[in-house]
C-alpha cells in the first residue's frame, strides 16, 4: 500500500503542501488527472486527483461544491498544477479544502503530471516486488514445514505469524486441536460451535464471523469429498490478497498432510488386516513374521475372537464399531466390551463379516456399567461417542448398520493356534444370531436356539413351529410326523424344507436338533417333553 507521504517523499520538491506542515499517511489507490468540473464518475476513491485549475474558476460556492464532490467520492488529495493558467493557489480553493479537511498539494510550474504518475507506479512496483518476495518466502517456509515431522503444528504457527494473530486447526474427528499461540486455546470451544452452526462440512468453503474483537476466517479442509478439519485464523490486521493466498496454500498443505495421514492409516490397517486374517486361518507363525517384518509390537499370546455381521461395517471406525457392539443385547453381557474393542488393533473383513481380535485381559479405562435387563432390550452404554462438529458428524450418519441391525458373536480368550478352530463355529453363530444381539460362549447355544424358535413363531406360515416340534418329537420320521399332524408327507416335506431354509439349519443334525428341542420345550410349557427322543439320536428320515 502506497501512502501520500511516501509519494511526496519519493517525488521530492515536485509535489508538496501549499504551506509548511506534515503530509498525511493516507493510502492512495492511484493518481488521476482530470479537468472536468465533476470527475467523480471516473474515480473509485482513494486517488490523488491532479488538475491545472480549469474546473476551479468561479466563486467560493462553486469551488466548495467541487471540493465537496471530491470528498464525497473519497478522493485522498487534490494536486494543483501551477504555470498552466494559474500561478498561485486561490484563497477560495484553500478555504474550501480547509473547511472539509481535504489535503491540498501543489505541483510547481514546469513539472509534468506524468512525473507524479510515474513516481506512484514506481512505488507500486517496488511494493509488489517486496510483497512478492515476502510471499514467496512465506510460501516456501510453509512448503518446507509441511514436509517435516509435526507438519500441522508448524503450518499453523507460520500462518499465525504471517497474519500477526492466531491460527488453529480443528480436526473433524476426536483428535486434539492445534492452536498457536497456546494462549488462544480458550477460543476452541467457540470455534467448534461456529463451524457446527455454519454447516461448513463436506464442501470447499469459507466463512467469516466476529469473535470477541477479532474477525475470524474459517476454511474447511476437504480430502476426497470428506471434511477432515477446519482452519481458523484470527488476523491482527485486515487480510490482504497475499494473506488470503497464503491461507489457501495453508489449506492445501493441511489437506495434503491429512491425505498422507489417511493413506498411512489405511496402509497400517491393511497390514493389521493381513495379520488378523492369517491368525483366524491358522497361520500364527506367518502372522508373527509379518509383525516382525514391519516392526510392529509383538503379538499377545491370547485373544478373544469377535465376529460381527451387518451392512457396510468397513466404513465404521473401531471406536464407532465398539459403540454399536456395546449396545447389543446379551444374556451375559461381556465385561467392559466397548473399551476392549476400542483398544483392538487387529481387524479384518472376511466373507461379509467383520472380525476383531480383542486382546485377552487388556486393561481398560473404566468398568462398563451393565444393568440388569431382559434380552429383548439393548444394553445401555455410556455415551462416549467421538466428538465431532455437527457438520462432520452428518457425514458419518448411516455409514453402517445401527446397533439394532447388527449381530455379533464373542469367544472366550483363546491362544493363537485356537483362533482358527473357533472361527468356523463363531462365524456360523454370528450369522444365525438375531439382529441386535451379542452371543458369548456362555449363552451362545441357548440364545441361538431361542432365536430359531422366535423365527419359526413369527413366520407368516404359522404352521412351521408346530411342524418342527412334531418332527423333532418323532425323531425325524416322516410317516409318524405326518400322521400326528394329519397332513400328507409331501406337505410335511415342504414345511420342513421351508423351516430349514428359514433357519439356515439342518434339522437332522443331532446337535442342532437337541438345542432346538430344548428351546421349543422352554417356550411351550404345555407341550410334553420327551427327553428319550433326544437321547436316542436323530437318524434322519424318509
Amino acid at each position: 500500500m502506497i501512502t501520500l507521504a511516501q509519494l511526496c517523499d519519493h517525488v521530492g520538491p515536485e509535489l508538496g503542501l501549499t504551506r509548511p506542515g506534515r503530509i498525511k499517511h493516507t493510502v492512495l489507490t492511484g493518481v488521476h488527472i482530470s479537468e472536468l468540473t465533476d470527475p467523480t464518475p471516473y474515480l473509485e476513491g482513494g486517488e490523488l486527483l491532479l488538475t491545472t485549475g480549469i474546473p476551479l474558476a468561479g466563486d467560493q460556492a462553486s469551488v466548495n461544491d467541487y471540493v465537496q464532490r471530491l470528498l464525497d467520492r473519497g478522493v485522498a488529495a487534490l494536486g494543483l498544477g501551477l504555470g498552466a493558467g494559474i500561478d498561485r493557489v486561490s484563497p477560495e480553493l484553500r478555504t474550501g479544502c480547509e473547511l472539509v479537511g481535504l489535503e491540498l498539494l501543489i505541483v510547481p510550474a514546469g513539472i509534468p503530471f506524468l512525473n507524479v504518475s510515474r513516481a506512484y507506479w514506481d512505488l507500486v512496483g517496488r511494493a509488489e516486488q517486496s510483497e512478492l518476495a515476502v510471499g514467496l518466502k512465506q510460501q516456501t517456509s510453509l512448503a518446507r514445514a509441511a514436509t517435516r515431522p509435526g507438519a500441522v503444528a508448524a503450518v499453523i504457527r507460520l500462518l499465525a505469524e504471517a497474519c500477526a494473530g492466531w491460527a488453529a486447526y480443528l480436526p473433524a474427528d476426536d483428535r486434539p486441536e492445534t492452536v498457536w499461540p497456546a494462549s488462544q486455546r480458550a477460543v476452541l470451544p467457540r470455534l467448534r460451535g461456529e463451524t457446527s452452526r455454519l454447516h461448513l462440512a463436506g464442501t470447499y468453503s469459507s466463512a467469516t464471523f466476529p469473535l470477541d474483537d477479532t474477525e475470524v476466517v474459517v476454511y474447511s479442509i476437504v480430502v476426497e469429498r470428506a471434511t477432515v478439519g477446519f482452519l481458523a485464523v484470527g488476523a491482527g490486521h485486515a487480510l490482504r490478497r497475499a494473506d488470503r493466498q497464503l491461507l489457501l496454500t495453508g489449506c492445501m498443505l493441511l489437506a495434503v498432510s491429512a491425505r498422507q495421514e489417511r493413506q498411512l492409516a489405511q496402509s497400517k490397517a491393511q497390514q493389521r488386516a493381513a495379520i488378523a486374517s492369517l491368525l483366524i486361518q491358522g497361520y500364527p507363525d506367518a502372522a508373527r513374521l509379518i509383525v516382525a517384518e514391519f516392526g510392529l509390537a509383538p503379538l499377545p499370546e491370547r485373544f478373544s475372537l469377535l465376529v460381527i455381521a451387518g451392512h457396510n461395517l468397513a466404513a465404521l471406525s473401531t471406536a464407532e464399531l465398539a459403540n454399536r457392539v456395546g449396545k447389543l443385547s446379551a444374556q451375559h453381557p461381556p465385561k467392559e466390551i466397548r473399551q476392549r474393542i476400542i483398544g483392538a488393533t487387529l481387524r479384518c473383513e472376511v466373507s461379509g463379516l467383520t472380525v476383531v481380535l480383542v486382546e485377552a485381559g487388556r486393561p481398560t479405562d473404566a468398568p462398563l456399567a451393565v444393568p440388569t435387563r431382559s434380552t429383548d432390550a439393548p444394553l445401555a452404554v455410556p455415551d462416549q461417542s467421538d466428538r465431532r462438529s455437527a457438520g462432520s458428524a452428518a457425514q458419518h450418519v448411516a455409514t453402517g448398520s445401527s446397533a439394532e441391525q447388527l449381530s455379533a458373536a464373542l469367544s472366550e480368550d483363546a491362544s493363537l493356534k485356537q483362533l482358527a478352530e473357533l472361527w468356523p463355529q463363531l462365524s456360523a453363530r454370528c450369522r444365525r444370531a438375531a439382529p441386535g444381539t451379542l452371543i458369548g460362549d456362555t449363552d451362545s447355544a441357548k440364545v441361538e436356539a431361542d432365536g430359531w424358535v422366535l423365527a419359526l413363531r413369527d413366520h407368516s406360515r404359522g404352521e412351521l413351529l408346530a411342524t418342527v416340534r412334531s418332527y423333532l418329537r418323532n425323531r425325524g420320521q416322516w410317516e409318524a410326523t405326518a400322521r400326528e399332524l394329519g397332513v400328507h408327507r409331501n406337505s410335511l416335506r415342504n414345511r420342513i424344507a421351508a423351516a430349514s431354509e428359514l433357519l439356515q439349519l439342518d434339522l437332522d443334525d443331532a446337535d442342532v436338533a437337541a438345542h432346538l428341542w430344548l428351546a421349543l420345550s422352554a417356550h411351550s410349557a404345555a407341550e410334553p417333553v420327551h427327553p428319550a427322543s433326544i437321547d436316542a439320536g436323530w437318524p434322519g428320515g424318509n
